[in-house]
């Protein structure tokens, strides 16, 4: 007799802690959703076992709980993520990440030699995000406490989308009703075309009359956003609920797929339907701010217009549901700023959305060769707009695999794919100048790789300083691993400026146009356009000591680099002093995703697929490159602006925006060490890695590539190294010194824009 009324007290008092939880937090967060009470999740997902094998006419997310532990006053969520933490005295470095894979990431940001990404190469469980970040994966299927509806961006919704959405629902509504059969869809469209003109802070739901049952027993329970897994409900309905309690069956009805009207709506009406909405979903996907917008009509197309209008309900929230509905789609902003941060399989929404304008642009380029539809200047843009998703790609196919590899397969790695970007560019700019018989091309190359040493030493510094500043007062970082790549960056500066100096000091100075006064012949010349002469004309100099010179400074270049990277990386590693935290000692007592601790995690991207992106990422940055050296000499040519402020601004500074990026990201961790290194790693790589390259290369295939600089190029560049280095100094940094970068950045801009063309232009 005990036995038979044990569930039933049990249950009983299952029942009243709902009732006292229910009162105390009703919009506890899920993972994935807004959580009703626990306890009357379990009752309720226990009745629905018994209707598990319905057929249902939508495809429902299955809600899988995550550890989710049980202590007396709340819950205890699992908790991972990265952690940097930097201690101002000792300057320790210690990292802490969920997985192996991630803390060598993390571990190759401080790594001479190592390109810096702040994006993560593995999965993060979704439990470990912030709200903010969680409710940008959720499906629009849940009911939440809203604010105020009348936003900006919901009025953008209204301009930009509602009207024409709504326009399109009303002429469906009107074709369905002409064909009579249709009527209960014209009546569906008619619902639809009010929703969609503003839908913040309406719901539309689905009828579970199967489940009813819960709600009477159990007021307390709230709607119930998805379906939940069989197998987990199977297993609990035992020990919840006595296998008596009777379950309400619905009335019978005419089946959907046995309707004439269902193959009506299917023919007529969604077809046009789809369209709209198919346009709708990508116009607000690619403005990426308006990605709720995009889900909303996702999910109308996929689910809510496949389903029997009689089951499609649309009711204003003012409170909660009952649990005798299934919320469809719930939508109450559609623009939200976070969704910069949005992720598909790793991959920033940006360059998921820039990859259609690569393909554009290659088909276009390649197939109107006569610019008989668009103009050379449109291609130009578009090339050069498309370097950008590329190198996002190559950054974070070279993060994935030097997370995955020992440090030397790493450091290889970065020193080849790392420079790929612009070498692609520059070798392809001189084969098309030595094909043209011009020396332009060669002076755009100079000036690109002037403008990418000036705008990592001045700029990527300067603006991290000047955004991390606003939100931290002060940011310190390693004054000693920052001297390190300060070092390196005189020597590789002096080193690739060495043939410049020594040409003025033994070169000819050749002037053109050179004239007197006809009063006075014995006067002085009057000259024009003076420079020193390292052409055919001063043979001699240049083969017996320049080029010589030349030679070996792209010899010492890479060695230098090379003993950088085993001083930093083998026998002086404790000036970063990195130490990675023991994720299972971490994260004791706490409930790892996917049922395991630590461990390598699951990678977003492995070795095999990081390096197909990489090489198919670098064909494509070579036929972008082509096409923007080919399409750059209509600008160089009928432009008013120097050719030396395209080189150091457009071309030099494009390919580096994912660079800008991260490095601003990092700022606002209040990690300004990496904003640094990441400017000083680029600009090191060029001096050490690139120049020399590109001398390797002139020496098997000569395309008349000389190591020789313009005044203005030599004396930029040695006073920036000066600046930066001074500014560095004391370990310190704030907003006032990422003005200054910036402000001696737009100065040297402004020279170059109101300097003259190279004379061989």
């Amino acid at each position: 007799m005990s036995n038979t009324k044990a569930p039933i007290v049990d249950t009983e008092r299952r029942r009243r802690r709902s009732t006292a939880e229910s009162s105390d937090s009703q919009w506890d967060h899920d993972p994935r959703v807004y959580r009703r009470t626990s306890q009357c999740d379990r009752l309720c997902v226990d009745i629905g076992s018994h209707v598990a094998e319905t057929p249902s006419p939508d495809v429902s997310h299955q809600y899988t709980p995550k550890c989710l532990s049980a202590h007396k006053g709340g819950t205890t969520p699992c908790h991972y993520g990265e952690e940097v933490w930097q201690d101002g005295s000792s300057l320790r470095t210690t990292i802490r990440a969920e997985n192996e894979v991630e803390a060598n990431k993390l571990a190759n940001n401080y790594r001479f030699g190592f390109r810096k990404w702040k994006s993560h190469v593995t999965e993060r469980p979704i439990e470990d995000r912030s709200d903010i970040v969680r409710e940008l994966y959720s499906e629009l299927n849940f009911v939440r406490p809203q604010g105020s509806l009348i936003t900006c961006g919901n009025i953008a919704y209204l301009i930009l989308f509602g009207w024409w959405i709504s326009l399109a629902y009303l002429l469906v509504c009107v074709l369905m009703f002409l064909t009579i059969i249709g009527v209960p869809y014209g009546k569906l469209c008619w619902k639809l075309s009010c929703y969609f003109l503003w839908p913040f802070g309406k719901s539309i739901l689905k009828p579970r009359s199967l489940v009813r049952r819960c709600c009477v027993k159990f007021p307390h329970c709230e709607a119930i956003p998805e379906e939940s897994d069989s197998k987990e409900v199977k297993e609990s309905t035992p020990l919840l609920m006595p296998p008596s309690v009777p379950i309400e069956v619905p009335p019978q009805r005419t089946r959907y797929w046995c309707r004439v009207s269902t193959y009506v709506w299917l023919l007529l009406g969604y077809p046009l339907l789809g369209l709209i909405h198919s346009l709708a979903c990508f116009l607000s996907w690619i403005l990426v701010f308006t990605i709720p917008v995009a889900k909303m009509n996702a999910r109308t197309l996929a689910i809510i217009l496949l389903m029997p209008p009689e089951d499609v309900h649309i009711h204003r929230l003012k409170k909660p549901q009952g649990c005798d509905s299934q919320v469809l789609l719930c939508c109450y902003h559609a623009f939200n700023w976070y969704y910069y941060k949005y992720t598909l399989d790793g991959i920033n929404v940006f360059a998921v959305n820039l990859l259609p304008l690569v393909i554009t642009t290659l088909v276009v380029g390649y197939v109107d060769t006569e610019n008989q539809f668009v103009s050379s200047e449109a291609k130009f843009a578009a090339a050069v707009s498309s370097i950008i998703p590329l190198s996002y790609y190559i950054g974070m196919g070279i993060a994935s695999i030097s997370a995955q590899s020992n440090f030397a397969v790493g450091a290889v790695v970065n020193a080849t794919f790392g420079s790929i970007t612009e070498m692609t560019f520059y070798i392809t700019a001189l084969l098309r100048g030595h094909k043209a018989g011009t020396k332009c091309y060669e002076e755009i190359v100079k000036a690109a790789l002037t403008g990418t040493l000036l705008g990592c030493i001045l700029f990527i510094p300067g603006i991290s300083m000047i955004i991390g500043g606003f939100k931290h007062r002060e940011q310190r970082f390693n004054s000693r691993s920052a001297g390190v790549s300060s070092a390196l960056l005189f020597i590789s500066v002096g080193g690739v400026f060495a043939p410049t100096l020594f040409s003025k000091a033994y070169g000819s100075l050749v002037c053109a146009g050179c004239s007197s006064s006809q009063a006075n012949t014995s006067g002085p010349f009057t000259c024009m356009d003076c420079h020193y002469d390292m052409s055919g004309s001063n043979e001699p100099l240049y083969l017996r000591h320049i080029e010589p010179l030349v030679y070996t400074i792209s010899v010492l270049l890479p060695s230098a680099y090379l003993i950088g990277l085993i001083f930093t990386l083998k026998t002086h590693s404790h000036i970063y002093d990195i130490q990675v935290s023991d994720v299972h000692d971490h994260h004791q007592g706490q409930c790892p995703p996917g049922g395991a601790s630590g461990g390598h995690g699951t990678v977003h991207w492995s070795r095999l697929r990081a390096l197909s992106v990489l090489i198919m990422a670098t064909l494509l940055m070579a036929a972008c490159a082509d096409l923007t050296t080919e399409h750059i000499k209509p600008i160089l040519d009928h432009s008013s602006i120097s050719q030396y402020f395209i080189g150091v601004t457009v071309l030099a500074m494009v390919p580096e925006i994912p660079e800008i990026f991260n490095g601003i990201q990092f700022a606002l961790q209040n990690n300004i060490s990496l904003s640094l290194e990441v400017g000083n790693c680029i600009a090191v790589q060029v001096c050490m890695i690139q120049i020399p390259l590109l001398i390797l290369f002139n020496t098997f295939y000569d395309v008349g590539f000389v190591l020789l600089f313009s005044d203005l190029h030599l004396w930029a560049s040695i006073f920036s190294v000066i600046v930066v280095n001074y500014i560095f100094m004391d370990g310190k940094s704030d907003y006032f010194q990422g003005t200054a970068l910036v402000v001696v950045y737009l100065i040297l801009l402004a020279l170059y824009f109101f300097a003259p063309s190279p004379h061989t232009c």
